[in-house]
């Protein structure tokens, strides 16, 4: 009983204290599980909220917004599914939005390019994505694949046979997230030592942005490969194998163990003068963090370890209290 009266306590402490912060948005109980962020009523919320970047981050967002609505918020969320590295551009170079969306960490060109237009980019933490390599369900020879056979399957073979000489010897079409995407430059630096090249000069390559786009051309080749974020594997399961990688599978078991290779952080990257100049942004990343467990769950991602989740949270409460 003490406990509970002293998080109450801090909670309504905490709702005070950010009450005369000016967010008005304040409310008396929070969503947030570690009772860290303060509660947010998104009716009280106005304004319109800008977001950009990662379309493996997009389907978070977007459930995330939509919630958000449901619960009562009645101004707008735009979010822009371009890629990690075109949202960095609109966030640090040219300052159109409020937040970034990444699978991949911000590179330091871009935190200078913010510094520039008065910028400070501050990085939270969100989940985890498993990157889902796959193939057709007409392709009946695939199962599996090691690191190494995909490194050669996404750039110097010709056909499938040149990888195993038991599989048709047939030329591989690859489909591969364009060169914006945090979900290519992982696979470069991955596989290719952060080299870019392997990858552009192979022969039958289609870049997208768009993961539908790559979806639907693995879909329909029984010699074609792709990759792309885990969600979008999920939802086109139908239509899809996803290969086990030396031997793992791609699931939250392997990815909570450390086990699967090709899991990668994911994050949103916002700045302490937006979030206090900006009352909505403050609300939706706090809802946002607040939320983002049945967020990563509905998509079909993976939670990040505890103690980056509350460190993330930390900062939020940090940016929010004028401590950057």
């Amino acid at each position: 009983m003490k406990k509970l009266l002293v998080v109450s306590f801090l909670v309504l402490a905490t709702a005070s204290l950010f009450a005369q912060a000016k967010f008005p948005w304040v409310a008396k109980t929070t969503d947030d599980p570690d009772k860290m962020l303060p509660g947010v009523d998104p009716a009280k919320v106005t304004g319109t909220i800008v977001t950009a970047g990662s379309s493996t981050v997009y389907p978070v967002s977007e459930y995330i917004a939509e919630i958000f609505k449901e619960d009562g918020f009645t101004g707008q969320v735009s979010i822009d599914s371009i890629g990690s590295g075109a949202g960095f551009e609109r966030f640090a170079k040219t300052g159109e939005t409020d937040i970034s969306n990444a699978s991949a960490p911000m590179p330091a060109s871009s935190y200078e390019a913010a510094k520039a237009i008065g910028r400070y980019p501050i990085e939270f933490r969100l989940g985890t994505d498993a990157l889902a390599v796959v193939v057709s369900k007409k392709n009946t020879f695939a199962r599996d694949i090691t690191q190494k056979e995909l490194a050669a399957l996404l750039s110097t073979a010709v056909n499938w046979s040149d990888v195993r000489p038991s599989w048709p010897k047939m030329p591989v079409k690859r489909y591969i997230p364009g060169t914006d995407s945090g979900t290519f430059s992982y696979m470069a630096e991955h596989l290719f030592k952060k080299k870019a090249e392997p990858m552009l000069s192979a022969s039958n390559v289609q870049l997208s942005e768009d993961d539908n786009v790559l979806v639907r051309g693995v879909e329909a080749d029984q010699y074609a490969i792709g990759f792309f974020g885990f969600a979008y594997y999920l939802e086109n399961k139908a239509k899809l194998n996803v290969l086990k990688i030396d031997g793992v599978e791609a699931n939250a078991a392997n990815v909570d163990a450390g086990k699967y290779p090709l899991a990668r952080p994911l994050f949103l990257y916002s700045d302490a003068k937006i979030i206090n100049e900006k009352p909505q942004v403050a609300a939706f990343l706090t809802y946002y963090l607040s939320n983002v467990d049945e967020a990563l769950e509905a998509v079909g991602y993976f939670p990040a370890p505890e103690a980056e989740i509350k460190a993330a949270k930390r900062k939020l409460l940090d940016a929010m209290k004028g401590r950057y």
